[in-house]
């Protein structure tokens, strides 16, 4: 790989084997009363808020296992940890 690659050519380099069970629960109704929404600065989007419905949309699928979710939620609505073994994310060099 040579330096100038795109964030997306790096994320290109991840395998995942998805967890049926999620590893990430989230409890919406804090989010709520979340003003700032920090969470949506996941590296993984795996979070988005809907304007419409007031609500929190999250998936574990495509997470990159970093935590910086239940790090920086102020109100402690995230719940997270590591998905089962031999599940989740495998980095590897391209």
């Amino acid at each position: 790989m040579s330096g100038n690659n795109t964030l997306d050519d790096k994320l290109a380099t991840l395998v995942f084997h998805i967890s049926p069970e999620a590893h990430i629960t989230v409890d919406k109704e804090r989010c709520r009363s979340c003003e700032k929404k920090p969470c949506l600065i996941c590296p993984a989007a795996c979070y988005q808020w809907d304007e419409g419905g007031n609500a929190l949309i999250y998936n574990h699928e495509g997470c990159l296992e970093c935590g910086t979710c239940r790090l920086i939620c102020p109100l402690d609505a995230v719940t997270w940890s590591y998905p089962q073994k031999g599940r989740g994310v495998v980095y590897r060099h391209g």
